[in-house]
């Protein structure tokens, strides 16, 4: 195999030349943010309840609740069908049971007792 020497220093000397020709001067960013100003007079706001826990309840009379556990001491509850109404329970300083105007859900477990209109003292499980 024949190498061409001179071949190899023009190659050598057109890269070089490139480089030679590269800005050596720093790049100045824009960084103005035309929000900033807003964003740092915004108020800052609330996430909505994350769910810790959602179970279906099969209870003594053959009934079905199905349940959201939420991280803010607060738990759903639907009545026969996952499309059901929702009913929001609250639970005082986040110890169950958690109540609402004829509804309760004592626990969160896997066992737990229920009381909704027409149906009294359930016990339910997963």
């Amino acid at each position: 195999m024949h190498k061409h020497p001179l071949l190899l220093a023009a190659a050598a000397s057109a890269a070089i030349f490139s480089l030679q020709a590269c800005n050596n001067e720093p790049e100045t960013v824009n960084t103005y943010d035309a929000q900033a100003e807003a964003l740092a007079k915004a108020t800052p706001k609330q996430l909505p309840p994350s769910i810790t826990a959602t179970k279906a309840y099969r209870c003594s009379d053959n009934s079905l609740f199905y349940a959201e556990f939420y991280n803010n001491n607060t738990a759903t509850l639907r009545r026969g069908s996952r499309d059901a109404a929702a009913t929001i329970l609250n639970a005082t300083d986040g110890n169950p049971p958690f109540t609402a105007e004829g509804y309760s859900l004592s626990g969160n477990g896997d066992n737990v007792r229920i009381t909704a209109p027409g149906k009294n003292n359930l016990s339910c499980h997963v």
